[in-house]
């Protein structure tokens, strides 16, 4: 029961992306002098899926670079290496996407790459800033006891420390991924296939019935992950069964 709101979020979605033409004479009234209202140069489904594609590539790399680098810059060795860590993800997070799409372009081409390159920058703040902070507010009781078990560095890093930030370093991929799920809409301008498609042609074409359905189902699709990481973090919170 726990997941149904993520799975109302998910038919939702599902069912809307499938009969997105169903809903044709509702939007032939906030069109009425266009010939043609529902979007036609890829199906919504496909859209969707190359969509989650998109942020799932770069999330995954967000994830394992920020949490790899927050872990080593709170080891022994790399603490020298913490601001530098914290600098430069901050700095990926200010560089308007736009900008490093720009960048990106002549050196990747036009298509999939370079919004993945932005997605992967603009992402990686949140996910070093909650790891850092899950890491270094851990209990100094809790790490004595771990080393009064015997346990090596290595054991108490992934049977200590992670487990007991994960909740806060859940969040942190959990605010990366919502909001990259926007942000790849801007891989249309650069040759990306997504659901940012419709909206650049409507605003292209002057066709709002376009820019309402690829904004609306990235709307749903945000909604649908939320709350699924959501449900994801009452299970590692305290209490969890």
């Amino acid at each position: 029961m726990r997941w149904r709101a993520p799975l109302i979020w998910l038919a939702l979605l599902l069912l809307l992306a499938a009969g997105m033409a169903w809903l044709e004479p509702l939007f032939r009234w906030l069109e009425p002098g266009t010939r043609q209202v529902i979007y036609p140069h890829a199906d919504f489904l496909v859209l969707l899926g190359r969509h989650l594609l998109v942020v799932a590539v770069a999330s995954l790399l967000a994830v394992l670079l920020g949490v790899g680098a927050a872990v080593l810059v709170t080891r022994p060795a790399g603490r020298d290496f913490l601001p530098l860590v914290a600098q430069f993800a901050s700095m990926g997070q200010t560089f308007p996407p736009v900008a490093v799409l720009a960048l990106a372009v002549p050196v990747l081409g036009f298509g999939t790459w370079p919004i993945i390159v932005a997605l992967l920058l603009y992402g990686l703040l949140p996910i070093v800033r909650n790891t850092l902070a899950g890491l270094e507010g851990l209990e100094a009781g809790v790490m004595e006891a771990a080393r009064g078990m015997g346990m090596s560095a290595s054991q108490r890093l992934w049977q200590v420390e992670l487990p007991l930030a994960a909740p806060v370093i859940l969040a942190g991929i959990r605010t990366s991924v919502t909001v990259n799920i926007a942000t790849a809409a801007l891989g249309a301008t650069v040759g990306a296939s997504n659901l940012g498609a419709p909206i650049i042609s409507g605003i292209v074409n002057g066709n709002t019935a376009y820019v309402l359905q690829g904004a609306v189902l990235i709307g749903l699709l945000a909604l649908c992950v939320d709350s699924a990481f959501e449900r994801l973090q009452r299970g590692l919170g305290p209490g969890a069964q």
